[in-house]
Order: structure tokens, then C-alpha cells, then sequence
């Protein structure tokens, strides 16, 4: 078990660290955020699913959760393990750039954005990534050689839409480390309400309704 901890761990600390370290470099580098960001999800989830499943995400975990293909105390564990990397991501960005350019790269909701727009778009994206994530993991009958690419890819296509609207985390554990280290919590509620609801529905109606008639895999 401490194998699936600690790959949680890595893998997360592996996409705040590119992710939050891209919008250092490129702050208004849309596309530089969602290729480096989108790759980073696609390495992490190739290099662990194997291991732990590859959730990298806390909205995965809990979408995983609520469906019962994770336990409490493991779904737990989990996302401990996912915040233990992000902020361990953070403090190293911390000490790369300790003058905390762009708040190291923290999300937070452009200024014509309300809490309750922001919060309803990443809902919805979380909601799609994490469809995604079941369709290809969680189903039988999906192709197994893409599955990373197809998570990545999502990603990238979400920043690309909402990066100049909330940042697009779509990912509790990429909004808290940064916010950790460079103590900003502008919006925060937003990247936990968000993606935490769109995960459980994802979830929900992936197995309600596409694997209802699918034995699942063991």
C-alpha cells in the first residue's frame, strides 16, 4: 500500500511542479501552460496507473470513491498522499523563486469572473477529465494504450478553454500547493467546490449509465 501512497505523491508532485512552474515561466503563456501541464498529467498517469491507479487528482479519487472501487480509509490516504505532493511542488518553487513571481503560479478567477461562474466551470471540466478517466479506466471495453494521452489531452484542451478564466486546475491538489507556499487563497473554495462535485457526478454517471450492463474488471 505505501507504494500507491508514494506514487500518488510523486506523480502529483511531478504535475504541480511542471504545471504551477510553467505559469511561473510563461504567465501569459496559454498554450505553454496547457502543453506542459497536459504532458506532465500524461507522464504521471503512464508512469502509475500500474501502481496506484493513476488518479493524480483528489476529484479522481473521490469520483473513485463514491462509485466504490476505492475504500474510505485508501481514498483517504490518497489524497493526503496527492496534497503531500503538491505542497512539497510548491515549497521547492518556493525556493526556486523565492521573490514568488505570479504567486507560483496559484490559480484564481479573472477579475470579471464571480465565484459562482468560476466554481460552475470547473465543475463542468472536472466533470469531463473525470468521465474521461472512467471511460478509459474504469470500462472493460476501453482501449488501454491511450488512456494517459486521452487524460493529458483533456487537460490541455480545458486550459486552453478556462486557463484565462480560473486557471483551470480541474485539481484541488494543483490549486492547494501553490496557494500553500506562496500563502494565496484568493477564490480558493472555488478549485475544491468545483471539481470535487463535477469528480463524484463524473463518477456517478459513468457507472449508473455506461457500465450498469459491464461486469467490471477485477
Amino acid at each position: 500500500m505505501v507504494s500507491k501512497y508514494m506514487a500518488e505523491a510523486i506523480a502529483t508532485f511531478f504535475l504541480v511542479f511542471i504545471g504551477a512552474g510553467t505559469a511561473i515561466a510563461f504567465p501569459n503563456g496559454i498554450l505553454e501552460i496547457a502543453l506542459a501541464t497536459g504532458l506532465a498529467l500524461m507522464v504521471g498517469v503512464y508512469a502509475t496507473a500500474h501502481i496506484s491507479g493513476g488518479h493524480v487528482n483528489p476529484a479522481v479519487t473521490a469520483g473513485m470513491w463514491v462509485t466504490k472501487r476505492i475504500s474510505s480509509r485508501e481514498a483517504f490516504i490518497y489524497i493526503i498522499s496527492q496534497l503531500i505532493g503538491a505542497v512539497s511542488a510548491g515549497i521547492f518553487l518556493l525556493y526556486v523563486y523565492p521573490a514568488q513571481p505570479a504567486n507560483l503560479g496559484a490559480t484564481d478567477l479573472a477579475a470579471d469572473i464571480s465565484l459562482g461562474a468560476g466554481t460552475l466551470v470547473e465543475t463542468v471540466l472536472t466533470f469531463l477529465l473525470v468521465f474521461v478517466v472512467f471511460a478509459l479506466t474504469a470500462d472493460r471495453r476501453a482501449p488501454r494504450s491511450v488512456y494517459g494521452a486521452a487524460i493529458g489531452l483533456t487537460v490541455t484542451a480545458s486550459i486552453l478553454m478556462a486557463g484565462p478564466l480560473t486557471g483551470a486546475a480541474l485539481n484541488p491538489a494543483r490549486a492547494f500547493g501553490p496557494a500553500v507556499a506562496a500563502w494565496y487563497w484568493n477564490n480558493h473554495v472555488v478549485y475544491w467546490i468545483g471539481p470535487i462535485i463535477g469528480g463524484i457526478v463524473a463518477g456517478l454517471v459513468y457507472s449508473r449509465f455506461f457500465l450498469k450492463n459491464v461486469r467490471r474488471k477485477r
